[in-house]
């Protein structure tokens, strides 16, 4: 079960790290590169992110990516993705 203290209550990008502030006081950095769609999107679709999971999770509609804190907190960057060619 969730903690309480780890719903999200902001979330701010640079060029270089996703940061996400949690209702008990801890912030959680995890670099842009772990999340392609993130890194490669404007700063304006990243600055315009929604709560989503009842405050356990982060959702940016302009690009299609949620992200939940309990993959944030174990670590997980976003599954890399195989391109089969023909």
């Amino acid at each position: 079960m969730a903690n309480p203290g780890e719903r999200v209550t902001n979330v701010a990008s640079n060029d270089d790290n996703l940061i996400v502030e949690l209702a008990d006081g801890r912030s959680i950095s995890v670099p842009l590169a772990w999340y392609p769609r993130l890194l490669h999107a404007s700063q304006d679709d990243r600055d315009n992110w929604e709560v989503a999971g009842a405050g356990f999770g982060i959702h940016w509609p302009a690009i299609d990516e949620d992200l939940s804190v309990e993959g944030l907190l174990r670590g997980a960057p976003a599954p890399r993705v195989r391109v089969v060619s023909s």
